[in-house]
């Protein structure tokens, strides 16, 4: 079994909306997954609640049954167990990063994310793991030209000393229009952009976690790593 603990230090990052969406991808790619819902909050619990497998899909739990609950799971024969995280305090914060396999530090591309994305990448490497920074709510390009405030957060995170996820994720309201009925942006519209950037992404971490080079693909973002200038660093 691989376990993924979905991470971020500030709220709003959207952190939920990642391991909700990565959660039910990998289900839907045929993967036995399961997610656990560690964060106070309980903003997964709320969105998949109304969901008919929503027993056998998510477990709400703290941080300190975390452990127990990866053995658990791996004798139910699970795959892959997401976590998502609590925001604080850090020792919880811990706690998921100690039992996951690969940990994913989730910021948007303004300055206070990027500064909380270099605490959870503290974390990481404090306590010897694999992470990599997942880029959220990124505004879409217009006329095939990227915001700076994508093309600098790229830059910025080429300092992070973890690597950058190739595939960023947009600001689309259909996240918010799946979360409303309990479904992924993947069951709410399979061809859309939304649903091609979460698979697109999905694969690149299963690789990982398996462990797995990335295999040459384009993805969504090819344009903005050549915009950028950027070579950003490879999964794997």
């Amino acid at each position: 079994m691989k376990t993924l603990a979905v991470m971020s230090r500030k709220g709003g990052a959207g952190k939920t909306t990642l391991a909700v969406n990565l959660t039910l991808a990998a289900r839907a790619m045929g993967v036995k997954a399961v997610l656990a819902d560690a964060d106070p909050m309980r903003s997964a619990c709320e969105v998949l609640k109304g969901r008919e497998e929503a027993a056998s899909v998510l477990f709400e739990t703290s941080a300190a049954k975390l452990f127990a609950l990866t053995q658990a799971c791996a004798r139910a024969g699970v795959e892959l167990l997401i976590i998502d995280t609590p925001a604080a305090p850090e020792a919880d914060v811990a706690e998921a990063v100690k039992v996951a396999d690969l940990c994913l530090a989730v910021a948007r591309p303004t300055y206070l994310d990027l500064a909380a994305a270099v605490l959870s990448v503290a974390v990481i490497q404090r306590l010897g793991r694999e992470g990599l920074i997942v880029l959220n709510q990124c505004a879409p390009a217009r006329n095939g030209v990227e915001p700076p405030g994508v093309l600098k957060a790229f830059e910025a995170l080429r300092f992070a000393s973890l690597p950058v996820a190739p595939t960023a994720l947009r600001a689309r309201v259909i996240y918010q229009t799946a979360f409303a009925q309990a479904r992924s942006v993947l069951e709410m519209d399979p061809d859309g952009a939304a649903a091609a950037e979460v698979r697109e992404l999905f694969a690149h971490v299963w690789r990982q976690l398996n462990g797995e080079g990335r295999a040459p693909m384009r993805t969504a973002n090819d344009d903005l790593r050549r915009a950028a200038g950027l070579k950003l660093l490879p999964i794997g």
